[in-house]
């Protein structure tokens, strides 16, 4: 290359134009058919520092055409395939180097690496053990030899050689993090917590190891105490946008409006940071203050403006979904994966909350069975962490002839798993059993939730604590049996059943799917909601002669009332409708629901959601109705959250979801006197309102395919005096139907208990 088209070209570099600068270069090599091997070597480090690692790709290998045997560009290539996640052809690149040169720091260095990545540990302890012996005082090798450790499950050789790479270079702060992360795998939170506290000692003010420090004080459970901490750092360092996505996220569960704003600043100090926005988008998205469906619009414009570069790592795919759902984005929907890449991702990630919306995703026998799977993936790896970390168990305590049962769920408080659960506070036989409750709950205590301490031997509220100090505090009152009410559902600890907290354990009402957890033994289910195929519950069943549940007085009251007439018996016109979530409903259910009303002359279609509000919400709903036929004048959008009992009288007919059906939707659509076409499928959370239809004796209302489901809709949709009987009937029928009988429901539910203690008990 000439003197001076160098000198262009450094120049170029330097101001900073460095397509001017590469492009000199490359149009050199590409002029000049055996260029020295120098100019290779400078230009791919040239394109290395500015990350075009496509093109070093092509000039490394244009090199090497020249001068294979040359190491330099060996190792570059293989750098270069790294950062690119193409592993299997960097370890080729780099045992290629190696064979050239088998002491080469660099490429022997880089092929560790490359092990490490592949979590492959035993295979980089044999590098870099060796490395670390010829400079044992290098930091750097140090942590990678302790990560290689880490990935081999050596964790005590792992902190070894972590301490040492502190010591080394105590500015170095990747050490200092994965020194606490290991800690926190063989110790408590609180040694954990010392290791970051020396870590900003030597490193004051260090913003990794600040927000690691507030990621593990909130992951103890002490949000509180983690917000104390965030409040302090951001009084030092208001314009670090870290900080404020720290506090946001740790103050979330508890004060959504402050936690908006500080994702809000976060997002203006940091506006090209994607994840920023999308945390803003989420917590608009779940704010339930001010006008809900202007911050669902809000939420889905944040995200509409970044989901094309957005990496879809577990957390971003669950925000994405959870949006797209919620204003029927099915397009966008359809573009984030299939379902069992989806679901996997989410699993292996242990975001067991997000598989919850998957139900509604299943569509074969073959998903059915891949979404057990998915949980049980999801449970292994909660098994593992248990493994590292048990909590002690207590000697038995001394019989008094009661069992012990607990109910653990962050939702005792004003909740639809609350309206259910409280028969079994109300009615239970004191002289045989003894009831604890346990409770996570981020809010403040309410009537509902005053009621059920009061009516129980012992509720157990916990606002700051983690996964495995309530696993122990359940395990010090000794229990019989515990019943998890909440699955992962938001505030809740299903990871607490991992650690296997008493002798029995039991899954009901707050998740319709086995948990995936191999630690708990029952599902509870009644003889309807029972799978009629094997394999498709994990525990094993813990029946209950009719019903999954019962209608809890303090919910199901007599106001708001029925009117005594049916919207068709007053207009003339039949008025189908949903109060369902988003989540549980797709495209198919919804064209579903169109075709109904395109086959109803003159009928109508009521969304009762606050999501109705959204224009896009709105729009989507009416392109699918549009598509069948329905024009937008036919649908109605009622925006309302709480208070929407009294809507039901607006509607003749109640669309069910499918495949996940509706469980607290259902019961209330009925109590209003507006019956309820299902569709039943295989599975339990398919099967729910199936359940409850056929303990009020409407099982003609349950479908077997989507065809079926139109035509029961559409005949029902014919006979107005069908309709209005039912309006006028339904709720004495719920009355003395097993869902109404709550005592005889308690007495059943404690009879299965006490059947599974005693069978245990002499097995």
């Amino acid at each position: 290359m000439s003197t001076e088209r160098f000198a262009a070209a450094e120049a170029a570099l330097k101001m900073g134009n460095s397509e001017l600068g590469i492009r000199l270069i490359q149009d050199e090599l590409e002029a000049d058919a055996k260029a020295p091997v120098a100019l290779y070597r400078s230009f791919t480090g040239i394109l290395f520092r500015h990350k075009r690692y496509d093109q070093i790709e092509r000039w490394a290998n244009a090199g090497l055409e020249l001068y294979p045997r040359e190491v330099d560009l060996w190792n570059v290539l293989g750098v270069a395939y790294r950062r690119t996640d193409r592993h299997a052809e960097a370890l080729k690149a780099f045992k290629q180097a190696e064979k050239l040169n088998p002491k080469n720091m660099s490429v022997l260095t880089n092929k560790g690496n490359v092990y490490n990545d592949l979590r492959n540990g035993p295979a980089a302890v044999e590098v870099f053990a060796k490395l670390v012996r010829q400079q044992p005082t290098s930091s750097e090798l140090q942590r990678s030899l302790g990560r290689a450790h880490w990935y081999s499950a050596e964790l005590d050789k792992a902190q070894m050689r972590l301490a040492l790479a502190t010591r080394l270079k105590p500015n170095y702060v990747d050490a200092w993090l994965d020194l606490a992360a290991v800690t926190g795998e063989i110790a408590a939170p609180s040694d954990s917590l010392a290791v970051l506290d020396r870590g900003l000692a030597a490193n004051p003010d260090d913003m990794r190891l600040m927000e690691s420090k507030a990621i593990t004080i909130r992951g103890s459970g002490a949000t509180r105490d983690a917000e104390k901490f965030l409040v302090e750092a951001l009084e030092r360092h208001p314009e670090r946008a870290s900080l404020h996505f720290q506090l946001a996220s740790n103050i979330s569960d508890y004060d959504k409006p402050r936690a908006n704003t500080h994702f809000q600043r976060a997002v203006e100090l940091e506006p090209d940071n994607t994840k920023f926005h999308v945390a803003l988008a989420e917590s608009l998205g779940r704010s339930r203050h001010g006008d809900e469906a202007a911050n669902i619009e809000q939420a889905y414009g944040i995200l509409k403006g970044v989901l094309d570069q957005l990496p879809m790592t577990a957390t971003n795919l669950k925000i994405a979904y959870e949006l797209l759902v919620r204003v029927a984005a099915y397009d966008d929907l359809e573009k984030l994966g299939d379902f069992k890449q989806v679901g996997r991702i989410w699993a292996e990630a242990g975001r067991h909350t997000a598989l919850l919306a998957h139900l509604a995703r299943v569509k074969t026998p073959d998903d059915r069975l891949e979404l057990i799977e998915q949980h049980r993936i999801w449970g292994r790896k909660v098994t593992e962490v248990v493994k590292r970390n048990p909590i002690a168990h207590p000697a038995p305590r001394t019989p008094n002839g009661k069992i012990r049962v607990g109910f653990m769920s962050s939702d005792l408080r004003r909740h639809p798993v609350a309206y259910f659960a409280n028969p079994l506070f109300q009615h239970y036989d004191r002289s045989k059993f003894e009831v604890y409750c346990y409770s996570f709950y981020q809010g403040e205590e309410d009537s509902a939730q005053r009621a059920i301490t009061e009516a129980v031997d012992a509720f157990r509220w916990k606002k700051d604590i983690g996964d495995r100090d309530a696993a122990q505090m359940i395990a010090n009152d000794q229990l019989d049996m515990l019943i998890e009410l909440g699955g992962s559902t938001h505030m809740n600890k299903l990871g607490v059943m991992g650690f296997k907290p008493a002798r029995l354990s039991a899954s009901w009402v707050g998740y319709p799917h086995s948990a995936g957890l191999k630690e708990i033994d029952y599902l509870v289910l009644d003889p309807f909601m029972a799978p009629e195929k094997p394999g498709l519950i994990i525990e094993k069943p813990m029946m209950l002669p009719h019903g999954w549940y019962a209608l809890g007085e303090d919910a199901f009251r007599d106001d708001p009332r029925p009117e005594d007439s049916a919207p068709v018996e007053r207009n003339g016109f039949v008025t189908f409708g949903t109060a369902n979530n988003p989540y549980k409903y797709g495209r198919e259910v919804v064209s579903a629901w169109a075709r109904i009303v395109a086959q109803t002359p003159n009928s109508r279609f009521l969304f009762v959601r606050p999501e109705g509000g959204s224009p896009t919400f709105r729009d989507n709903i009416c392109k699918v109705f549009a598509s069948e036929g329905v024009s937008a004048d036919r649908i109605t959008f009622e925006v309302v959250r709480g208070r929407h009992l009294p809507f039901y009288n607006q509607m003749d007919v109640s669309l069910d979801t499918f495949p996940q059906t509706g469980g607290t939707t259902t019961c209330e659509s009925l109590w209003m006197g507006v019956p309820v076409v299902s569709q039943v499928g295989d599975a339990v959370f398919e099967r729910l309102s199936y359940s409850v239809l056929m303990n009020i004796g409407l099982g003609e209302l349950c479908a077997r395919s989507i065809d079926e489901y139109v035509e029961i809709a559409v005949k029902l949709a014919a006979d107005p005096a069908r309709i209005g009987g039912l309006r006028r009937g339904l709720r004495d029928r719920m009355k003395a139907s097993p869902l109404g009988k709550t005592k005889q429901f308690a007495d059943d539910y404690y009879a299965a208990i006490e059947k599974a203690v005693l069978e245990n008990a002499a097995s």
